[in-house]
């Protein structure tokens, strides 16, 4: 007699979050959704412009960058061609301005519809760096050195640690932009697929760890520099002379990158995993990998082989005094430098010539044909992706056209600064309302362009260090960037979520990465809070108070 086997019983959490993916599934194609919201945007904008919806308000904006005019390869369609040091690290000054809504139901909105649907879609810079990124992953990947990659990541890592270095990968990712978001998450995928682990549990330990965290690293990162200035401008407005360094918020993302990576490990392991439960694709683990073990180590020799010699050309080009790829004022390495600038190129750059390097060794591609078969493949199944994009870039284009998010943003800002309350409940508040916000503006650089001249005087008034107002607007700016539609990489994401389960759509991501925006965000401000009433530095210099 043998007893019916029956399904472990569903907490009332796994149940909460599968009426999230039915419920999200139900509604239509995600372009379909982008096409009403832009519907929305163009009525709301008409009904508001109407009631005359206006702020005023200190900001921190990037100063003009002249512009070259050109007509390239015999087209009538101009290109604006802008010099990269300005485009890459402009100037910032603060400024006030007054913004209020614009209807794109009007003469001048209209026009506005017709002439940018070409140029919101080209400026929209997702595209170019998926486009870019994929030549060399997608190669590296059809010639199957991902996959060796991978099985030579599980055999070196400690059984247990699988979880924690994917996700630890993923915030350091940060440093190289947004390569993660193309490398990291899809490498998360297969990593937990090969040790028959449940692919999208990976999927959204390394998505959770690029995108929930992207304000913190253990290094610098392009975009300090660029929130540091903006910062140090806000300074300006009631302390002249006064600034802050780009490590003044050092200590804290050491310390937050480590704690983040813990809360995210337990998260994918104790809520994600067990709600997924058992994967049915089985493990990456064919008799014909363990037949082509030979094959697979030359390959992974010769790509080896091929990475040390793109490094070194890097190193030529850089370590020189008169390296081109050296900051040419300043001869920085790292601080605004080109090679921090070309980490889309040098990354596709590594995974091209390590994938050719990989195919020619292990005989999986065998001449330029099948190289660019390989490259022509990745590039069709990225086509729904960049109708998608095309799509979503309108919709942004119009929503910034109409300044909705400009005026929330001021709103919830004044309504939080008016609030008579301590210095650390507002700082909380600060943080809280920087989360709500980046479901609408998931960049960090527009919602520090517009907060930072608010409430760095504020808190400055207050005898709170702007380094602390800094370091706890990184907090809130992070966790909702994996749930929000309006995050440009989510579409990507879908589709790769696609691979493991066919069904998929936004509701299963949405799902899939809500416990982490809750998690991380309640455990990140309670971090920060113990981080400032203990009175760490914030970094090198940084105290949490003003001396």
């Amino acid at each position: 007699m043998s007893a019916a086997v029956t399904a472990p019983k569903r907490t009332f959490t796994q149940k909460m979050l599968d009426g999230i993916e039915r419920v999200g599934n139900k509604v239509p194609h995600p372009a379909v959704i982008f096409l009403a919201l832009i519907g929305l945007v163009i009525v709301l904008s008409a009904i508001l412009s109407w009631l005359d919806v206006s702020v005023t308000y200190d900001t921190v904006a990037p100063l003009p960058i002249p512009g070259a005019e050109t007509y390239p390869g015999g087209t009538d369609q101009p290109s604006v061609g802008y010099p990269p040091d300005a485009v890459y690290h402009p100037d910032f000054e603060p400024t006030t301005e007054t913004t209020s809504i614009q209807s794109l139901l009007s003469a001048d909105g209209i026009r506005f519809i017709f002439t940018s649907a070409v140029t919101n879609f080209t400026n929209f810079g997702v595209v170019g760096v998926i486009l870019v990124a994929m030549i060399g992953v997608g190669l590296a990947e059809e010639a199957g050195l991902i996959g060796a990659l991978i099985r030579k990541l599980v055999k070196v890592s400690p059984k247990g640690a699988l979880t924690f270095i994917i996700v630890l990968l993923g915030v350091l990712s940060s440093i190289a932009s947004d390569a993660g978001y193309l490398v990291l998450i899809p490498l998360g995928a297969v990593a937990f697929m090969s040790v028959g682990r449940h692919p999208l549990a990976g999927l959204a330990a390394a998505f959770a760890g690029v995108g929930a965290t992207f304000g913190v690293n253990v290094l610098i990162t392009p975009v300090d520099g660029i929130i540091t200035e903006i910062t140090n401008e806000a300074i300006q407005l009631v302390n002249p002379g006064q600034s802050i360094d780009l490590t003044s918020n050092l200590f804290f993302g050491i310390g937050s990158t480590l704690f983040l990576a813990i809360v995210i490990t337990i998260v994918t392991e104790r809520i994600i995993e067990p709600r997924l439960g058992r994967y049915e694709g089985g493990a990456e683990t064919s008799a014909e990998v363990e037949e082509s073990a030979d094959d697979e180590g030359r390959g992974l020799k010769y790509a080896l082989y091929g990475f040390l010699a793109v490094v070194a050309l890097l190193l030529i080009l850089t370590l020189p005094s008169w390296g081109p790829l050296r900051n040419p004022e300043t001869g920085s390495i790292f601080n605004e430098s080109p090679l921090m600038d070309g980490l889309i190129f040098i990354i596709m750059l590594i995974f091209l010539v390590a994938g050719l390097c990989y195919g020619r060794g292990a005989g999986t591609l065998r001449g330029s044909a099948a190289a660019m078969a390989a490259i022509t493949k990745t590039f069709a199944g990225l086509g729904g992706l960049i109708f998608l994009l095309l799509i979503i870039a309108q919709f942004i284009a119009y929503f910034n056209y109409s300044n909705m998010a400009t005026i929330a943003a001021v709103k919830m800002a004044d309504a939080l600064e008016g609030a008579n309350v301590d210095a650390l409940w507002l700082l909380i508040g600060f943080i809280i309302v920087t989360l709500i916000l980046d479901l609408i503006i998931p960049g960090v650089i527009p919602k520090w362009a517009i907060f930072a001249p608010v409430f760095v005087p504020l808190f400055i008034r207050l005898g709170v260090a702007p380094q602390t107002v800094l370091a706890a607007y990184r907090v809130g700016d992070s966790p909702a960037n994996v749930i929000t539609p309006l995050m440009v990489y989510l579409p990507f994401i879908v589709l790769l979520t696609q691979k493991y389960k066919k069904k998929a759509g936004m509701g299963t991501v949405v799902s899939l990465m809500l416990p982490y925006t809750l998690i991380v965000a309640v455990a990140w401000i309670l971090f920060f809070v113990a981080w400032y009433l203990i009175g760490i530095p914030w970094g090198p210099g940084a105290p949490v108070h003003m001396p």
